[in-house]
């Protein structure tokens, strides 16, 4: 059995997110506390490092961890900010937040594909910039999603939660995945075999794949060459999958008809050519930004931290 006293915070939480620790832990929040030397001074005495994409915890950072640590918990699904290997030298139970951001990142997905085929950051310039002069028949014409072919790059829980919600607005789904869904999961989805075979038919073209050394710059200038001239592109997944030179090029041409980015290769510190181009729809990585989400992912941190703590299974530990 796990003895937790104490879980040191060193990422910042709204206050309803706090107190579902507090209900069960010892919970102290240090959000100043970045380097390693103030990690060995601050973890004393704290059983678990609370963290999340904001406070990396690298090799250095782990090494540097008071021997009472015996846990670290990640306020995210990702893991790309914590060195696991260094975790599991030193044998730290490693948890994050699996499967309870679905309905939110799924959601944000319908906003941003709606969102390029409406033309909504081009409507919110009129408005917001005074110029707007009334209705015209020929005003900001975009393309209704009923009838589109959506192509779906990763069918895993959050694809098929938008798959679920594209029927609804009478769109196509198209999806490919490393192996073909079972028929109940599939929902009448058409499996594409290849990356290629999927942008041929897309008019809208969604990226929900983690990164990885296969899927980094996938979306590049080859294969955006082979997408529809005027289809779309979303990215709900990680910003290192699209090619920032490619697309940019692509919606300035007008190859592509439009981009919805709610994830971004070096957020915050991203490419600002996006910002000069009307047919980019941008959004701060919000896709777990919702009340229900953060209350979630803390509920599922809280029971996997009790777990390890009573010698339990936890389903939600990677390390």
């Amino acid at each position: 059995m796990n003895d937790i006293a104490s879980i040191l915070s060193v990422t910042a939480l709204p206050d309803f997110v706090s107190d579902i620790f507090r209900a069960d832990f010892g919970y102290v929040a240090a959000t100043d506390v970045r380097d390693s030397q103030q990690l060995r001074e601050r973890t004393h005495g704290h059983n678990v490092v609370l963290t999340s994409v904001d406070a990396p915890l690298r090799a250095t950072h782990i090494a540097a961890l008071a021997p009472s640590v015996g846990a670290i918990a990640t306020y995210s699904v990702g893991l790309d900010h914590i060195d696991l290997d260094a975790a599991r030298a030193r044998s730290l139970a490693v948890f994050n937040t699996p499967d309870v951001l679905t309905d939110s990142v799924a959601e944000v997905a319908m906003l941003h594909l709606l969102a390029v085929l409406r033309r909504a950051t081009e409507s919110i310039a009129l408005i917001r910039g005074g110029s707007w002069r009334g209705w015209s028949p020929g005003q900001l014409l975009g393309g209704e999603a009923s009838g589109k072919s959506l192509g779906i790059f990763g069918m895993g829980r959050i694809g098929r939660a938008v798959a679920q919600r594209a029927r609804a607005f009478g769109m196509i789904v198209h999806y490919c995945n490393r192996t073909r869904l079972q028929a109940q999961l599939e929902a009448d989805a058409i499996y594409h075999p290849t990356f290629d075979s999927l942008l041929a038919v897309s008019d809208l073209l969604l990226l929900a794949a983690p990164s990885g050394p296969e899927t980094r710059g996938l979306l590049n200038a080859e294969h955006i060459r082979r997408m529809k001239r005027g289809a779309c592109v979303v990215n709900i997944a990680r910003g290192d999958l699209i090619d920032d030179d490619a697309l940019i090029e692509a919606l300035r041409t007008g190859h592509l008809g439009g981009a919805g980015l709610d994830v971004i290769n070096h957020e915050p510190h991203f490419d600002t050519r996006y910002l000069g181009l009307p047919n980019a729809f941008l959004t701060p990585h919000i896709g777990s930004s919702t009340i229900e989400a953060r209350r979630r992912m803390a509920q599922i941190l809280s029971q996997g931290l009790s777990n390890w703590r009573r010698g339990v299974a936890a389903n939600n530990r990677v390390a």
